[in-house]
């Protein structure tokens, strides 16, 4: 899964750990999201999408194949 938060983080010029406080997470849990190593709960998806005004599916590129 493909995400956009890297760049919303730019757009709101927050960090990694900057983001990472405002939902409850350490930040290498964004770090691990960005990269698409590790899909986010539905809560924390939810979070992360409501810290950068946006929605679930401006974040997320769910990969059909």
């Amino acid at each position: 899964m493909k995400t956009r938060i890297k760049e919303l983080r730019a757009r709101y010029d927050l960090t990694q750990e900057d983001l990472a406080r405002k939902v409850g997470v350490r930040r290498e849990t964004i770090l691990f999201i960005e990269k698409g190593k590790y899909n986010p709960s539905l809560k924390l998806a939810y979070d992360i999408a409501k810290a950068l005004n946006a929605t679930i599916e401006e974040l997320f590129i769910f990969d059909e194949g």
